[in-house]
Order: structure tokens, then C-alpha cells, then sequence
């Protein structure tokens, strides 16, 4: 798919490239997607200082460990065949709450906005914990997410309940269709991740068979939204997260109707990047089924350049 020029050509200079995400605005529309070799602290502060958001990932490393970063000097060195027992045994480690709070703190102490995943299941702990150190917008996170989740041995979470009660803006996600974003719109996200599997670190579309390319996904999405504003007047943005290596899939992206894009691989070529050139899809050290590998992706430049 390419994009058709039109009949007009704008001044850079006279475009805004500026979001807004529930009461929360971001000058540049990129997101750093919550992957603990994208995402830590540093590149969150770095992120943000160029108009951006980095998301921290509440379940990761950095949640974990006081000092992850000889851990993941050991997990590069690691042969392939080794990299996701060695991913599972890291990631049993407690996540503290005590981190959670030490981490968002470090963001924000340095002006800019925080952000930072959870999984749905952990949304009333580690999201509640994450609030209340002072978080700016949470993301509500996993590889297939709906509104109505059904099980006879746990709790419903109530996400309708949950973001009316929460002070802060949620964005929720993943999903690839109309009828699901427009539950979760209803259901009170301030935004919608679209993406299933879409990611170079991620193999949700082959190991599960599910997912919808990404162009088709976001335009489907997009409509829900527009229908949403249409009747009520809120509007919600739109998140293509995964699967965009280059400028272009960004525009595309944009073009297709995503207010903004997450990225992973080209951030995690960033001299600024945890991974040191390296990253791991959020799913790939999962105890069950794990989804994901280990992406070497070089280190090309400072975050600025990128």
C-alpha cells in the first residue's frame, strides 16, 4: 500500500503535529511502546524532552529489579535457543510496588509527562499503585483485548467502572476491529492500541493464528471512532501500535486515520534504548505460551536522529 499525493502541498511549519489524549496533550503523536528493551526510566525522560511519551512497562524489569541492566547485558549474549527460558526465569522475580513508585517518580522529576502498561488483571493493583505515585496516563494492556471477558474462576474486570473512577486519562488496547474499539470507547478509553501481532519482536500471528494487517485494522478503528465522536461528542484517539520499521508506515499509519503511532524496533535502535540494540516482545517471557523473540536490531542513531 502506498499513499496517493493530493492536490495541495502544506508548509511543514504550518502542520500541527500536536495530540491530545484525554486531558493530556503531546506535541509529537509517538508513543515508545512498553518493552523493557525500549522503554526504561532514561529513554522515558529522553522521550518525553523531545515532545513524545515513552510507556513503562509495570510488569517488566525495571518493576522488578533495583538494577535490571546486567541482566539484560547477560540476555544478548544468550544463543536463541536459550533466550526464552532465560526470559521466563528473570521475569518470575516479585514485581515491587515500592519500584513502581521510585520509577514514575524518576520520570516525572524531570518535567515530563509518565506513562506506563499493565495487564488487565493487574489494572486494580499495579495501575492503582501506579496512580497514586503520581502517573499521568495508563495503559491498560494485552495481546487481544475486549470488554467482556468471561471465566468461572475470577472476578469480571469492570474497565467501565475503572476508567470512570480513575483521575487519570486510560488507553486500552490491543484490537483490530470496529465492533471491539467501540466497546472500549464506550466503556470510558481515552484512546485505543490497534495492533494484533503486528510487531518484529512479536510471533502472536503465528503461533495463535490471529491478527489483521495493520492498515485495514486502523481504518476500521478509526471509522468506530469517528462514529463515537459523531453521537457523543468525546473524542477517543486512535494508537497504530506495531509493525512500522520505517517514516513511511508512520504516514501511512496517519494517513489511514491514527491520531498516533506506538513504536518499538526503530526506537530500540536508539543509542538512548535499554536493549542496547536489542528488544523483546511483552508476551515473550509468558510462563504458558510464549510469543515473541529476541529482535537484534543495531544501534543507528540518538533517539533525536530517529
Amino acid at each position: 500500500i502506498s499513499l496517493v499525493p493530493g492536490l495541495r502541498t502544506i508548509d511543514p511549519f504550518d502542520v500541527d503535529l500536536s495530540i491530545t489524549i484525554g486531558n493530556q496533550q503531546l506535541e509529537l503523536p509517538i508513543l515508545g511502546a512498553a518493552m523493557d528493551g525500549v522503554i526504561d526510566p532514561t529513554m522515558a525522560v529522553a522521550m518525553g524532552k523531545l515532545g513524545a511519551m515513552g510507556v513503562l512497562n509495570l510488569e517488566g524489569i525495571f518493576c522488578r529489579y533495583q538494577d535490571p541492566y546486567p541482566l539484560i547485558s547477560t540476555l544478548i549474549q544468550k544463543s536463541r535457543e536459550e533466550i526464552t527460558n532465560y526470559l521466563q526465569k528473570i521475569y518470575q522475580e516479585p514485581i515491587q510496588e515500592s519500584l513502581i513508585k521510585e520509577r514514575i517518580q524518576q520520570i516525572k522529576s524531570q518535567g515530563v509527562l509518565s506513562a506506563a502498561s499493565v495487564t488487565p488483571s493487574r489494572a486494580q493493583t499495579l495501575g492503582i499503585a501506579a496512580v497514586e505515585a503520581g502517573l499521568d496516563i495508563l495503559i491498560i494492556q494485552s495481546t487481544v483485548t475486549t470488554r467482556e471477558f468471561l471465566s468461572s474462576r475470577s472476578a469480571t474486570f469492570d474497565l467501565k467502572s475503572f476508567c470512570l473512577n480513575l483521575p487519570i486519562p486510560v488507553i486500552v488496547g490491543n484490537c483490530a476491529t470496529y465492533e471491539v474499539a467501540l466497546e472500549l470507547m464506550k466503556a470510558g478509553a481515552s484512546g485505543i492500541l490497534v495492533g494484533i501481532g503486528p510487531g518484529a519482536a512479536c510471533t502472536t500471528r503465528a503461533v495463535l493464528g490471529i491478527g489483521i494487517p495493520q492498515i485495514t485494522a486502523t481504518i476500521d478503528v478509526a471509522a468506530a471512532r469517528y462514529d463515537y465522536w459523531k453521537e457523543t461528542g468525546r473524542y477517543v484517539s486512535v494508537i497504530t501500535d506495531g509493525g512500522m520499521r520505517v517514516g513511511g508506515d508512520v504516514a501511512k499509519a496517519i494517513a489511514s486515520g491514527a491520531d498516533a503511532v506506538m513504536l518499538g524496533s526503530p526506537l530500540a535502535s536508539a543509542q538512548e534504548a535499554p536493549g542496547r540494540g536489542h528488544h523483546w516482545g511483552m508476551a515473550t517471557p509468558d510462563p504458558n505460551l510464549p510469543r515473541g523473540t529476541l529482535v537484534k536490531v543495531g544501534i543507528k542513531g540518538t533517539l533525536k536522529e530517529i
